[in-house]
């Protein structure tokens, strides 16, 4: 075929060839080479424009959207709709307003090129999105009248959504949190986690008591907030061989190749444009049924590579007590880290700058080790492939990474046998040797002749089996770390890491107290409150939901009585709230007019949910020992407990059937039942803790003393005007010195006393009817079966009486003595009602906004990007 030449053309310029420039989600207009900005692709500008103003916000606009949402996005017609249809059809609505502000949000990026920082973390706990898109877009009470014209109730339709099954604790709650701040600060801050087919689990109890763990259906209907981007596509290899050639560089082949293919969640900021963005990663086969197994007869190994790469994504935090487990979970967090850096080197590209410019444009922070990966992972991308000599590639490693600690217990930390990592990840073993050999050499220059230090140092831990010790490679590959309270991060710099601090020096290792998004946990889940609030400070709500300090102005109300009964009002609705999701869930009525006790976390052993259903059952035992008239002097009190245990954490799961079972006696028994009921609710949420938070009277934070990094729930309640009852541990001590020790209940050792008490129970044990009667009375009143089958707690009973790790022998009479103490203040309500709003009114200092400015100022060095 032969080409033919336009006359017309001959001697005149050559037209140069489109320029593109592709934004974080698709390919923008033309780029003007004298101005540098987009040129709309063809037709008129205005037309586009438009065309992209998005729904105004007036009620007549809004359901004509919905209305057309259930016509075309739903193919459904008006004579059928039902509250989970008409749920549908508002959450569609609500995104379409989202997405245009999310598409400027990145286009805006783009143009300004500005510094970005990403969040990797294994856990986002987003919660429900419909209710918090409205609120942060400002478009609630629109929304409101537009489905009610439609003859829905927007409030029953919010319940239909079923929370996105993306974490499980505070590590992802607080992420969630970080992500809300980033776009309500106007931050360039993206997240990257990955996209759970069944999230945990669906947590059931079964007849018995038990935990159960089912699938969690959250993706069983299409999820309306998230965007498959079938464009955004990456290869991720496991397994094979590393072959090592000239110039430090190796050869990756072979194995296994699965794609991880993007979606996207918006993350809109409140009162702003900004929309910034959480990619999700799922797992996909490379190639996917083989066509000639199947033909051939073999039907398990026409899917077998399907289904190897499908379980990738398919739960979180599998079971590592096998070895398939321990090898899927090392998997999860190859696959997640590899394909993130994949998307961020492939944005940063786009700028056409040199590579060694990447910690002037990148900023990313490892929530955890569970991320650690990445940092063999892209010395392996700067050295194989992109040709950059070894001090380089360390270079710019360590001035990109930066890593959040979360704990402060030892044999937590994040380990991986050697052998696994050389099977799966052949040639990030060999870079993990390498920095591991050539930071040995540099430890030992400047600490000459000290093995002990090396061992305790090396990023390998001898023994058997070897084992590859993650948060020794997150130190030493990050710029800085950070914990999460001040007593926490002291902690690190003292214990875990102090070989380190003596190493690299003090400045390298920071602290950012965590925080929590007024705007979930207050506005949203406390409407009343919030409204309050505003109503009295006189403020607009988002002059104080973006600045909380703003919150003291209510101590000048602290006296007023009309101001205490609107509080107390507010109080006793959400009680009442949450008594009504009790009894259409769990079929029990509840007293509203009772003290309301509440811990509500992860089930752990340090976390000491076992010290509280002790603390109940010996509460119970002392009202049956008192006569009807003095049992009526006692404070009504409701104890509730939820969360989730591990599936194969035994003892936790324990914890949870004594609950169950010892509720069961406590609730029947018709002599005490006006004074104490006892409830563990199932399926943890963070839907559920917006209805528990707001409603508690009290709430329980009794780990023991240095146990817990920070929390964020003991934050929630306190914010919401529930006293904290707790240990000297974590963010307690910081909101103690906030809101004031008189409005705190303190009890139970502190951190210095922790070893001593664990080697006494080691080597000189005390018998626990000598140190506690109290407490002694209660194990036996379990070991005799008063609250079911005494055998099936022995476990549980045996790490109290032998050993106690976590001194529950020591606290529990100190412990009892506290919730003395509560039952004596509660008494004074006028003067309760004053300390909760105390509490309320002195927790600015917790807001996630003023920790995320402390990580885009202090660590990452990012600025905001207003969207016009």
């Amino acid at each position: 075929m032969t080409s033919t030449v336009d006359p017309k053309s001959i001697g005149q310029p050559v037209k140069k060839p489109r320029r593109h420039q592709r934004s974080a989600t698709g390919y923008l207009g033309d780029i003007d080479d004298k101005t540098g900005k987009e040129k709309w692709p063809r037709g008129e500008e205005e037309v586009w424009k438009a065309g992209l103003r998005g729904i105004d916000a007036d009620v007549p606009s809004i359901s004509k959207s919905i209305v057309n949402h259930v016509q075309t996005s739903l193919a459904r017609q008006a004579y059928n709709l039902d509250d989970f249809g008409a749920y549908q059809a508002a959450a569609y609505s609500v995104r379409d307003n989202l997405i245009i502000n999310w598409n400027e949000t990145q286009m805006n990026y783009t143009r300004k090129s500005p510094k970005r920082a990403y969040y990797l973390s294994l856990e986002f706990l987003m919660g429900r999105a419909l209710d918090n898109a409205m609120l942060n877009l400002g478009l609630k009470d629109q929304y409101t009248a537009s489905v009610d014209k439609l003859g829905f109730n927007l409030e029953d339709l919010i319940h239909q959504e079923r929370d996105a099954g993306l974490g499980n604790g505070g590590l992802g709650r607080l992420a969630a949190c970080y992500l809300d701040s980033g776009a309500s600060q106007e931050l360039p801050l993206w997240g990257y986690g990955l996209r759970y087919k069944y999230g945990i689990f669906q947590q059931l109890i079964s007849p018995e008591g038990a935990q159960l763990e089912a699938p969690d259906p959250w993706l069983e209907h299409s999820n309306p907030w998230e965007l498959p981007r079938v464009d955004v596509v990456y290869d991720v290899r496991f397994y094979g061989h590393a072959e090592r050639i000239e110039g430090g560089k190796a050869v990756w082949s072979g194995g296994q190749e699965v794609l991880a293919i993007a979606y996207d969640v918006m993350v809109p900021g409140y009162d702003t444009k900004t929309t910034n963005n959480l990619r999700l990663w799922e797992s996909k086969p490379k190639r996917g049924f083989d066509l000639n197994s199947f033909n051939a007869g073999d039907y398990e190994r026409a899917v077998e590579s399907s289904n190897s790469a499908a379980a990738i994504t398919s739960v979180l935090y599998p079971n590592d007590h096998t070895s398939f487990g321990k090898e899927l979970r090392l998997k999860q967090q190859y696959f997640w880290t590899a394909a993130s850096l994949q998307d961020i080197l492939r944005r940063f590209k786009n700028l056409e700058k040199p590579i060694t410019e990447l910690p002037d444009y990148v900023a990313i922070q490892l929530n955890d080790t569970h991320p650690t990966l990445a940092i063999p992972e892209l010395m392996r991308i700067l050295i194989d492939e992109e040709d950059l000599s070894w001090d380089k590639a360390w270079q710019i490693v360590t001035n990109v990474f930066f890593f959040t600690n979360h704990t402060v217990l030892p044999e937590a930390l994040e380990k991986w046998p050697v052998s696994l990592m050389e099977n799966l990840l052949p040639r990030h073993m060999q870079i993990i040797y390498d920095i591991n050999l050539g930071f040995l050499q540099a430890v030992a220059k400047k600490f000459p002749h000290d093995l002990d230090r090396l061992a305790r140092m090396s990023l390998i831990e001898e023994g058997f089996p070897k084992n590859v010790r993650m948060a020794n490679l997150a130190v030493i590959g990050s710029r800085k770390v950070n914990g999460v309270a001040e007593l926490h991060s002291e902690l690190v710099r003292t214990t875990i890491c102090k070989d380190f601090v003596e190493f690299f020096g003090v400045s390298k290792f920071g602290n950012v107290t965590n925080g929590i998004t007024p705007r979930r946990w207050l506005d949203q889940c406390n409407p009343l409150l919030s409204q309050l609030i505003t109503d009295t400070l006189k403020l607009p709500k988002a002059a104080w939901l973006k600045d909380l300090t703003k919150l003291q102005g209510l101590l000048k109300f602290v006296d007023d009585t009309a101001f205490q009964k609107k509080w107390t009002a507010v109080k006793h609705s959400n009680k009442e709230r949450l008594a009504l999701y009790i009894e259409s869930t769990l079929g029990y009525k509840i007293n509203t007019s009772a003290m309301f006790d509440v811990q509500v976390k992860r089930l752990h052993e340090y976390k000491r949910q076992t010290l509280n259903i002790l603390g109940v059952i010996h509460r119970y035992l002392w009202l049956k020992g008192l006569t009807p008239a003095e049992r009526k002097k006692v404070n009504p009190k409701v104890v509730l407990f939820a969360g989730k245990a591990a599936p194969g954490y035994y003892v936790a799961k324990l914890t949870i059937r004594l609950i169950v079972n010892a509720a069961r006696v406590i609730n029947a028994d018709p002599e005490t039942k006006e004074y104490l009921e006892v409830l563990f609710l199932p399926d943890y949420s963070v839907s559920l803790a917006e209805l528990l938070i707001p409603a508690s009277d009290i709430s329980q934070h009794i780990s023991t003393a240095g146990t817990e990094a920070s929390g964020t729930s003991n934050m929630k309640f306190c914010l919401n005007g529930g006293l904290l009852v707790g240990t000297v541990d974590g963010a307690n001590i910081e909101i103690a010195e906030e809101v004031g020790e008189e409005n705190v209940f303190f009890f139970g050792h502190l951190t210095p006393d922790v070893e001593g008490l664990r080697y006494q129970h080691a080597y000189s044990p005390i018998p626990v009817e000598q140190k506690s009667p109290g407490l002694a009375n209660v194990l036996n009143q379990i070991s005799a079966g008063r609250f079911g089958d005494g055998s099936v707690y022995e476990p549980l009973l045996n790490t109290v009486r032998q050993g106690d790790y976590y001194l529950i022998t020591d606290d529990f009479d100190s412990y009892i003595q506290a919730l003395a103490m509560v039952d004596e203040a509660y008494q004074n309500r006028t003067e309760w009602i004053k300390k909760s709003i105390n509490t309320s009114a002195r927790m600015g200092k917790f807001s996630s906004d003023r920790c995320i400015i402390d990580y885009a100022q202090e660590y990452w060095n990012i600025e905001p990007q207003k969207v016009a």
